[in-house]
């Protein structure tokens, strides 16, 4: 997707990662979920603010208020809308994701599903219903209505091939005003291996306890 638009893409997620040099379930190991969504609003406010990108988001970002604010106020947002049934396919062999290690996980995505599906539409200028499509259907998909509301200019190139790191599926996502960001509900590729290739946003390193 952001290959396609010529934008630079963002996870925040990685970019958390990239600061305090650990994983995200070391994180809430050492700080629970609230210390990690602290960090996590404070990466966003960051990355939102910035032009010209692609911006993949975590799937509980929109759990806060502050967030969904800015979001929606300084991006176009588009919800890549997954079933619980298809997001567990996609998450089910994921350790890096703390709040699905239990001793059922089907039924947490059920959960988190329903908490969370009315703060992804709030937040959306777009609800797109993934199902199983290919990456290349589905960046066509999300091309095509951002084209017909006027956000990008129609491209030449929508037919063509586009990398699986370039989409994350089941996810909401957003587009900065003039630009475009997009994110996610703990979205991962269609094929299972999330392989994105984010920016780094900064050298700055968070003084983490180790």
């Amino acid at each position: 997707m952001a290959r396609r638009l010529g934008r630079q893409f963002y996870d925040s997620d990685h970019e958390i990662e990239a600061r305090t040099g650990v994983r995200i379930p070391v994180i809430f190991e050492h700080e629970g979920e609230d210390g990690f969504r602290q960090r996590e609003a404070q990466t966003i406010d960051e990355l939102t603010q910035r032009s010209g990108i692609v911006l993949a988001t975590g799937g509980g970002a929109v759990l806060r208020a502050e967030n969904r604010e800015r979001i929606k106020s300084r991006g176009t947002v588009v919800y890549l809308r997954a079933n619980p049934h298809d997001l567990w396919l996609r998450t089910r062999r994921d350790k890096n994701r703390p709040l699905l290690q239990t001793a059922d996980p089907r039924a947490r995505l059920e959960q988190l599903f329903q908490e969370r599906d009315a703060l992804y539409r709030e937040c959306a200028t777009f609800v797109i219903e993934t199902g199983r499509p290919s990456v290349n259907a589905l960046v066509n998909m999300v091309l095509m209505q951002l084209e017909v509301a006027g956000i990008v200019p129609s491209t030449p190139d929508v037919a063509h091939g586009v990398p699986d790191s370039a989409l994350f599926e089941g996810a909401p996502a957003s587009l900065s005003k003039d630009d475009a960001n997009v994110g996610g509900q703990d979205a991962t590729p269609p094929n299972g291996d999330d392989q994105g290739q984010a920016t780094p946003m900064s050298p700055v390193r968070d003084n983490f306890p180790r």
